[in-house]
């Protein structure tokens, strides 16, 4: 159903912008680390560079990573029947549905973080050493993934530092050779970001620092109502009790709800704190989930009652998205249907563009959103040339479209929730602008503004975007 649901419905905005990433590998980017990139570019060997190509890879790896779990659910609980308990609760949240058809660097990032869990779980149960170079491998991806992963290292040391008869680990290579092994992943991550003055690292970790106490009751407030949502509400009071009842059994260094709290409570402790100074994406925490899930199988005996519901619940709402996002069968308002503003009307959009171009003789589109950009260079004819207009573009090694752009006629493609016109400096001429619009189903997702503009050599940095064979 995943693959079907992945093969049928339309890319949002950033999926686009990573498939232009697979198009142009290197070790890191201005966003994220380049895993996802990778995923892309295989699924798009493998099916194609359509829906299916470019999110292949997240069914699969939803699939095997919940293995991985219900394995480790079983090394860390034995006896208490968690294993399918646990990868059923994870599948069914909204959160894990959605991540399991589309792409993202949460993708690899959970599966990997996952399989992390998965290998510290396998040498908790075996005692043999050689588990730890498998966590290390796996971390290392996971950090290779997002940059949130290096949260694993941290969590594997205070494991071991926290459980008294895990110590005596401390003076065995296994957990350092792990621990070798993931900054050896990631070593290309840290070079990219050394050759371009520490972009990545400085864009992702200089939020750490804000602090906006005035706002923070709502930031906190939102992150709260956000893992509501997407854990869905009755799976959301499951998993939160099952960590609250881990924590708990940790204090009394227990080993295994140890390992379980930790993944807890140190990715909640950084978003926590984010909060109190910018707003916490929903999505970000979660890393968390798939040892919440875990301590909600098999640390609630007296809660198995709810399991069922919840797993309805969870189960139905996610239907409800799929089948929304793919077919649209329910004409909701925009800011009531996230599948329309994150998916959907990319055609329609597309359709206003080109004829747009015909009736300006535009030779080329420029686009200053990266991902309006993206989606343009995949659907628009492959003879009408797309640039991007962006600073973020300089990271990226794409052809420079500065000098086919100077003297020619193009179109800027703009949203209209640019108040500010056009820089004039960027332009030797800049027409009236022309309307245009994301829609699906008579319901509008976005305005935009379709300037036609003659091209000159700008400050803003201008390059050719790939396009989908």
């Amino acid at each position: 159903m995943r693959l079907l649901v992945a093969a049928k419905t339309p890319l949002a905005a950033d999926e686009a912008y990573y498939w232009v990433w697979s198009r142009t590998l290197a070790a890191g980017y201005l966003d994220h680390p380049p895993i996802v990139a990778l995923w892309i570019r295989a699924g798009t060997l493998l099916a194609g560079h359509g829906a299916l190509g470019v999110r292949l890879l997240a069914p699969l790896a939803a699939a095997l990573g919940s293995l991985l779990l219900a394995q480790a659910a079983e090394d860390l609980l034995p006896g208490r029947r968690a294993g399918i308990a646990a990868a059923a609760l994870l599948n069914a949240t909204l959160l894990f549905g959605i991540g399991a058809v589309t792409m993202t660097p949460d993708t690899p990032l959970l599966f990997f973080w996952t399989a992390t869990l998965w290998a510290l779980a396998r040498w908790h149960a075996t005692g043999r050493g050689a588990w730890w170079l498998v966590a290390g491998l796996a971390a290392g991806l996971a950090c290779a993934s997002k940059y949130t992963g290096v949260l694993l290292l941290p969590a594997a040391l205070a494991w071991l530092v926290w459980v008294p008869g895990l110590r005596r680990w401390l003076r065995r290579p296994y957990p350092w050779l792990g621990a070798a092994l993931a900054v050896t992943c990631f070593a290309p991550v840290l070079a990219w970001n050394a050759a371009h003055d520490w972009a990545g690292l400085l864009r992702q970790g200089g939020r750490a620092a804000d602090f906006v106490p005035d706002r923070a009751v709502q930031f906190l407030v939102e992150l709260f109502l956000g893992q509501f949502a997407l854990a869905t509400p009755l799976l959301a009071l499951l998993l939160g009790a099952g960590c609250v009842v881990a924590t708990r059994l940790a204090w009394r260094r227990d080993p295994a709800t140890s390992l379980l709290a930790l993944l807890v409570l140190l990715p909640g402790a950084l978003f926590l704190e984010h909060a109190l100074g910018d707003r916490v994406q929903a999505n970000w925490p979660a890393i968390a989930y798939p040892a919440a899930a875990i301590a909600a199988a098999g640390l609630l005996p007296r809660w198995r009652r709810w399991h069922l519901p919840a797993l309805g619940l969870g189960v139905g709402v996610t239907a409800l998205v799929y089948l929304q996002a793919s077919v649209a069968p329910f004409r909701l308002p925009a800011h009531l249907d996230p599948t329309l503003q994150r998916m959907g009307g990319w055609n329609f959009l597309t359709a206003d563009v080109s004829l747009a171009a015909d009736a300006t003789h535009a030779e080329f589109i420029a686009v200053d959103n990266y991902g309006d950009a993206a989606e343009l260079a995949r659907d628009l004819p492959s003879d009408l040339p797309v640039f991007g207009i962006d600073t973020r573009w300089r990271y990226f090694d794409l052809p420079d479209a500065t000098p086919l752009i100077a003297g020619r006629p193009g179109l800027l493609v703009r949203s209209a929730r640019h108040l500010v016109p056009p820089d004039g400096s960027d332009w030797f001429a800049i027409g009236a602008p022309l309307p245009a619009a994301r829609a699906r189903g008579g319901v509008v997702a976005e305005q935009y503004h379709l300037y036609p503009v003659v091209g000159r050599a700008g400050t803003m940095p201008v390059v050719v975007l790939p396009r989908r064979p």
